[in-house]
């Protein structure tokens, strides 16, 4: 069968099944279980109308336990058995074998190092985007160009970058930008980038931050745009300077929305993976979290450590998830 065929196949059995689905629970809910008729018509029309929004939520709900509730907690019974005693229970011994890693607080205190520059340095570079294209002509095109490595795939960005970052022998030309940049001013022999420690993981953080300062960039130009003009007229009558109207009257005006776009950026990077298993491979102390749970899991075949490890980032994620829904409908309210 063509992949034609295959995908009009797929988008008919798709939308037919959810046609047949809703009618056909509509229909055995209104005639067979709550029929509107007889003494109590009034009362199974009360009751079939009190059920009905759960036929539509049910398809969702059951897609959310199937692909998010049900593997949460198989990762958490993986993550207290042993798998090569054929799944006995060991309690908290993955855990405790995964602390004695010395991997793990390596990639524990690495994935701290990126929360502390990627979601301040993309959302402060944003922000900054987002104020300077407001006011030139040409705003949309540079817009479209910072916004431009979001439509690129985290292991695209990590290949351009390990391309930037690359180093060959010093008789052959260089190929990668920083150290042309890097001989043509003076260095003595081409340097591999990746594999000095500390700084590597600093380049690897570069790669996150161009990918998301886009994304921070188009919502907090929503925010700026969104501010009342009459806040800024009344600041330029009283004296105000540019400086002094954007960090005192935007900037705690969109305060909301900044939280919001640093959570964001922060979940994002306590899963981040991609960038590292494409460029370092967790070597030369580059080693993330989730990176060691991959390796653990598919490398070592060692499900116990490996869904620890997937545990600890949910509940690194878990709280600030809970937090931004908190504000969320905070907000609405």
């Amino acid at each position: 069968m063509s992949p034609i065929m295959q995908a009009a196949l797929t988008i008919l059995i798709g939308v037919g099944g959810c046609v047949g689905y809703f009618y056909l629970s509509n229909q055995i809910l209104d005639r067979v279980l709550f029929p509107a008729r007889g003494a109590n018509a009034g009362r199974n029309i009360n009751r079939a109308n009190a059920i009905r929004p759960w036929l539509f939520l049910f398809p969702a709900l059951f897609a959310l336990a199937l692909y998010l509730t049900y593997p949460v907690f198989e990762t958490l019974r993986l993550s207290l058995t042993d798998r090569s005693l054929g799944g006995a229970f060991v309690g908290l011994e993955n855990y405790a074998r995964m602390t004695d890693d010395p991997k793990f607080w390596e990639a524990l205190r690495n994935n701290f190092l990126w929360l502390l520059i990627v979601p301040a340095a993309s959302t402060a570079f944003g922000l900054l985007a987002a104020q300077l294209t407001d006011r030139i002509s040409w705003g949309n095109i540079a817009k479209s160009l910072i916004f431009m490595p979001m439509a690129i795939s985290f292991v695209g960005a990590a290949v351009i970058f390990k391309l930037v970052y690359d180093a060959r022998p010093e008789d052959v030309a260089q190929i990668g930008i920083l150290n042309a940049v890097y001989l043509q001013l003076g260095g003595d022999s081409p340097i591999t980038w990746l594999t000095v420690p500390f700084w590597n993981n600093i380049f690897l953080i570069m790669v996150l931050i161009w990918i998301q300062t886009g994304f921070a960039m188009v919502i907090l130009s929503a925010a700026l745009r969104g501010i009342p003009e009459e806040t800024i007229e009344a600041a330029i009558v009283d004296g105000a300077n540019p400086f002094q109207i954007f960090f005192k009257i935007k900037v705690p005006q969109i305060a909301a929305t900044i939280v919001v776009v640093w959570t964001t950026i922060t979940i994002v990077v306590l899963k981040v993976f991609d960038i590292v298993f494409a460029m370092t491979n967790g070597q030369w102390e580059t080693q993330v979290l989730a990176n060691y749970m991959y390796d653990k899991l598919f490398r070592a075949n060692d499900w116990g450590v490996g869904s620890a490890a997937a545990m600890v980032i949910m509940i690194l994620v878990l709280p600030i998830l809970v937090w931004n829904v908190y504000n969320a409908r905070r907000e609405m309210r």
